[in-house]
């Protein structure tokens, strides 16, 4: 058999809105998804035994069945049992580059791969969407990673909806290597300050999603307007994270110094990203960010906007 070696793009939020509570418990979001070029290579092998081996030389990422890749290895298993019983488990190898507990989907990611991975692998010929709708039942950003690109978001994340590509685009992001925010302690924390502005009769959030899809912030991106884009930028998170956590806002603040068309935190943090000109001023808003935040602990990336989820980077006869 094969073994195939897949990129696992991270994405960022350019838009995150919450708008109210779900029958199933979850938020109701409305959230404007974006691939970048940081990403996760994994390499899919079969092996001997009949079960699946997660390996990473990141001690920071578990390889047990917490893993969301271990997660997606085991649905796939569970969905077809004959297939597994034919073709056996596999090793799972992760090269992580994209940071750990950042609100760049990191895991999510991992996790389409190893969909996209097995259906290769066990040629069992799912279609995109079919992988989408197992990509759900792991978790909100699966279904989004495994194509990617620029898409809306709704329901509780895994409504897709994709949108014309804006790939022209680059950015810097900034993370604090020893730093983590909860993304249940967030929205927790967001229902408890904000719940009373919280839609909840069906036909008032039908009449919400309507106004989404005709908001600035889709208009842009159908016109392409990359500054446009970034003066839009948008996260209700950022409203209970950013005053909680003062490191995050200093690194928004030091983002805001610098030539670069707007910043904002990614998902539920504690990542921040600008959006720049070019990967020249992306570059140079680096050395400046580095430079006011002198702290070992401070890793930044330059990357750039991609209209593609989980890709094929070689196979192995």
């Amino acid at each position: 058999m094969r073994s195939y070696s897949l990129i696992a793009p991270a994405k960022i939020n350019l838009y995150l809105e919450i708008i109210g509570d779900r029958p199933d418990g979850y938020h109701e979001l409305a959230m404007v998804l974006q691939s970048i070029d940081l990403a996760d290579r994994l390499q899919i092998a079969p092996n001997s035994i009949q079960g699946f081996r997660i390996h990473c030389d990141n001690p920071q990422v578990p390889t047990n069945e917490t893993n969301l890749a271990y997660r997606a290895a085991k649905l796939m298993q569970d969905r077809f049992p004959s297939v597994f019983d034919r073709y056996g488990g596999a090793d799972i190898t992760l090269d992580k580059q994209i940071p750990i507990a950042a609100g760049l989907a990191g895991g999510s990611t991992d996790a389409a791969a190893v969909l996209v991975g097995l259906n290769l692998l066990w040629k069992l010929g799912l279609t995109q969407p079919e992988l989408q709708d197992l990509a759900s039942e792991i978790g909100s950003d699966v279904p989004f990673c495994i194509a990617g690109g620029t898409a809306l978001a709704t329901g509780r994340g895994s409504d897709l909806e994709p949108l014309p590509d804006v790939d022209s685009l680059h950015l810097v992001l900034a993370k604090y290597r020893d730093l983590a925010v909860s993304t249940p302690w967030a929205y927790q924390t967001y229902r408890q300050q904000f719940g009373s502005t919280y839609i909840s009769e069906a036909k008032d959030l039908e009449g919400r999603r309507k106004r989404v899809h005709s908001g600035s912030m889709l208009s842009a991106i159908a016109q392409g307007d990359g500054e446009k884009i970034a003066q839009l930028l948008h996260n209700d998170l950022e409203k209970v994270v950013l005053p909680a956590y003062p490191q995050v806002l200093k690194l928004r603040e030091a983002f805001e110094e610098c030539d670069i068309l707007g910043t904002m935190m990614s998902g539920s943090g504690p990542s921040v990203f600008a959006i720049a000109h070019s990967r020249q001023k992306a570059e140079q808003a680096r050395e400046k960010v580095k430079a006011a935040i002198a702290d070992p602990n401070l890793d930044l990336w330059v990357a750039k906007f991609i209209n593609t989820g989980i890709q094929l980077a070689s196979q192995v006869p």
